[in-house]
């Protein structure tokens, strides 16, 4: 008995991919849903209830998006629950050894556990001509 019928044997179900091996010696194999999980997402999201941050926190911890948050609506609408939101959005960049930070007035950046937010020191963002400021959102 060959190498290939004693796998075959152990593989079970898969009759036809072991045909197609011993037929042409080799198996050309569908890649294609490994490749879109291993993909980043950089993904847009505007806040203007506190409820819109599920989704936000959900495709965070799935830890394959960048999340750019436009904060202005909710920061128009209601300060307190603006600050309640980024405190949420900074708890799970925290569990999930992510990083928040926000970019001008409006904007928040908050990325998981493979990526890090550069920081500028305001006297290096002077001189070397830096055109937006970040903020930090840690404690």
């Amino acid at each position: 008995m060959g190498f290939l019928s004693k796998l075959k044997g152990k593989m079970g179900p898969s009759q036809d991919v072991m045909e197609e091996a011993e037929g042409s010696g080799y198996v050309e194999l569908d890649t294609g849903a490994a490749e879109d999980r291993a993909k980043i997402v950089v993904k847009p999201y505007v806040i203007s209830d506190f409820e819109h941050i599920k989704e936000i926190l959900d495709d965070l911890r799935d830890g394959h998006t960048i999340a750019l948050v436009n904060i202005k609506p909710l920061k128009d609408k209601d300060i307190v629950e603006l600050k309640r939101a980024i405190n949420k959005l900074k708890k799970t960049c925290d569990a999930i050894e992510g990083d928040i930070a926000g970019f001008g007035e409006d904007w928040i950046a908050a990325v998981p556990s493979f990526a890090h937010i550069h920081r500028v020191k305001k006297e290096e963002a002077k001189s070397q001509g830096h055109v937006g400021e970040v903020t930090e959102y840690s404690d």
